[in-house]
């Protein structure tokens, strides 16, 4: 017995504790995303309870000042409820009603394997979808004064109107609500989205691509500002995929796939060399495969391939994840000329003969120019055998540097909403 136990204390446990402790990372996301929808479930409820009382009282935005007051008089401890805030929770019910949740439901089932021409049918079809929810609060047996004599309602009462506004359980109310896409991103992020006026379709892409990427707050607002939806979905892009690749791969990379791309120089100038250009990709290398899209991996800069008796450098070698292909990039600091898509086109055939595996796709080649002709870059792609596409880049400024990269709390959101208060109520009294 006692040599089984000495036996059992000198074995290596490290595998048992590293899978216990895998497992308790990954409860901990869980237990942070379900307090997140807890939260956002809350804020919802509470948005439109405000919007019953609108309607049902006749509200204005003084009387939501007021109950922001009686709010954190009452619950000195509790943070997220100033009059701003109060506000950008209506402005989140009407947002998503339940029709709205329950057709993104329906559009998420549909986005397996995302393609340009899917994204966009989707995102419109949810663009024209009518948003009402303060139509469908209906005149009940629910008595107003018992509510409004109260600065603060009990958490019973704003179920039950919740519920007779949708008639339903607030069960069945709550699993629609935290199955939604909505839930996935936090109060902070949504916050953006609301003050972008964004149509409903392009908000629901964003919050997918938030979630898909693990972007913060901040790169939400960078990809927005930068109209990455546009870069992605609607633009006219000049490529040979369709053609030269079998598909799903076909669409998934003319999915990935932007035009144009913006690159946010932390030391541009005017007139940047290509060589300026590539130097500042690789030195902010994270920043850029951002920008580049989902799954890309850095290879190598300069790449040098002997072939016979010469020496060559292709500028950026990387590799997709999803695609499972090498892409090589080559950047012009001029317009596209159609003499470019032959030195792109050399490099594509030695890395597909020298670096590509027996598990990896057809390499593909991405030029980068600084302007151009579309229609002459699509002549100069039908000559070639090669999947090839041809994007325009910008030079953009820096980002700023008072953005967090980390995710806000509650306290951190009330913060900055107080403080933008504040500032509004200054520059009123002056006026």
């Amino acid at each position: 017995m006692s040599q089984e136990i000495n036996k059992t204390e000198n074995q290596d446990l490290s595998l048992v504790v590293r899978a216990i402790g895998t497992d308790l990372e990954h409860t901990q996301v869980r237990v942070i995303a379900s307090a997140n929808a807890d939260m956002l479930f809350h804020y919802w409820k509470v948005g439109h309870f405000i919007l019953y009382l609108q309607k049902k009282e006749g509200w204005g935005s003084k009387v939501i000042d007021k109950l922001s007051k009686a709010i954190r008089l009452q619950y000195p401890d509790k943070k997220g409820y100033s009059t701003r805030n109060l506000i950008y929770m209506c402005q989140f019910a009407k947002a998503y009603p339940m029709e709205v949740l329950t057709e993104m439901g329906k559009v998420e089932e549909l986005l397996n394997s995302p393609s340009v021409d899917n994204v966009l049918q989707l995102t419109n079809e949810l663009n024209q979808f009518t948003q009402q929810p303060v139509a469908l609060i209906q005149n009940s047996d629910i008595q107003g004064d018992i509510i409004t004599q109260q600065p603060v309602a009990q958490l019973e009462e704003v179920t039950e109107i919740l519920s007779t506004i949708y008639h339903c359980d607030i069960s069945q109310i709550e699993e629609i609500f935290k199955h939604s896409a909505i839930v996935r991103t936090n109060w902070a992020s949504h916050v953006i989205l609301l003050n972008s006026k964004l149509p409903l379709g392009e908000c629901y892409w964003y919050i997918t691509q938030a979630v898909a990427n693990g972007w913060s707050r901040n790169v939400l607002q960078m990809q927005i500002e930068t109209n990455l939806f546009a870069r992605q979905i609607t633009a006219k892009k000049v490529s040979n995929f369709s053609v030269r690749l079998p598909k799903p791969q076909s669409d998934l990379a003319n999915y990935l796939m932007k035009d144009p791309y913006i690159f946010d120089m932390m030391e541009q100038t005017d007139k940047m060399a290509e060589r300026d250009v590539e130097r500042q990709l690789v030195s902010h290398i994270t920043k850029y495969l951002l920008e580049m899209g989902s799954g890309f991996a850095f290879v190598a800069q300069q790449k040098h391939f002997e072939v016979g008796d010469s020496d060559f450098y292709a500028d950026l070698i990387l590799y997709n994840i999803q695609l499972h292909a090498y892409v090589v990039v080559e950047l012009k600091a001029t317009p596209f000329k159609p003499e470019y898509m032959g030195q792109l086109n050399f490099y594509i055939n030695v890395v597909d003969d020298t670096l590509r595996g027996e598990h990896d796709n057809k390499t593909i080649g991405l030029l980068l120019c600084n302007g151009g002709d579309k229609v002459v870059a699509q002549y100069a792609l039908s000559g070639y055998d090669q999947p090839i596409g041809v994007s325009d880049y910008q030079l953009t400024k820096a980002i700023p540097e008072n953005l967090k990269s980390a995710l806000p709390t509650v306290e951190e959101v009330e913060e900055e909403l107080s403080k933008g208060l504040r500032i509004e109520n200054d520059q009123n009294s002056k006026i």
